[in-house]
């Protein structure tokens, strides 16, 4: 795993500082459109790959709530998404999803963030993260960009890893300025937190 004590920092002790408001999963579905973008006017495309990070409690309710999460998520796996329910060293909880319908990857993060909130543990919710890579048409071949949904802060930011301690500050620019009004954007880069991954060609959930 990575530096998930970051994550944990970042996006849950000082993004609830600077809260705009409730978690809200719906914001999730924006993008449901931003990957269509993502391909067509960027060449970015979809790796089928999505994570939802959220905060442990140790709680009878909260455990039947992820356990409602993992049963649900469980029936999906024969139209070909997969949901794997992973813990860090630091007790961060994530649902990673793989699908090859992109519509899929959105449904099932909602739906775990969703079912959270409605289970009354929305302010246990840190991220949600969805994964693409470059193309040709990109300029930059094999370049991993994630788009990170802050649940503290009720916005999106571009997170464009080149190693375990450094982005590329270009393309997230890039990408911020073309998405920017079909998602909402955090306007502050100061909340850009960064997830490293453990190794230059791991996920920030490996």
């Amino acid at each position: 795993m990575g530096l998930f004590e970051t994550v944990k920092q970042l996006l849950g002790v000082q993004a609830e500082a600077a809260a705009t408001g409730e978690a809200d999963a719906e914001d999730l579905f924006g993008m449901s459109t931003a990957y269509l973008t993502m391909d067509a006017d960027l060449g970015y495309e979809p790796t089928g790959e999505a994570a939802l990070c959220f905060s442990d409690v140790d709680s009878t309710g909260f455990r039947d709530t992820v356990q409602d999460v993992r049963e649900i998520l469980a029936t999906t796996e024969e139209d070909g998404t997969v949901a794997d329910f992973q813990e860090d060293d630091h007790g961060t909880q994530w649902i990673v999803v793989t699908a090859d319908d992109f519509e899929d990857l959105v449904t099932n993060v909602h739906f775990g963030a969703d079912t959270l909130i409605e289970g009354r543990y929305g302010s246990r919710l840190l991220a949600a993260l969805f994964a693409f890579e470059g193309t040709e048409r990109a300029g930059d071949p094999g370049q991993r960009v994630y788009w990170v949904y802050s649940f503290r802060r009720g916005a999106y930011y571009p997170f464009a890893p080149t190693g375990t301690n450094t982005r590329t500050d270009r393309v997230e620019l890039k990408l911020s300025s073309v998405l920017d009004g079909e998602l909402d954007v955090e306007d502050d880069r100061g909340y850009w937190y960064p997830l490293w991954p453990s190794k230059a060609t791991a996920s920030p959930w490996e």
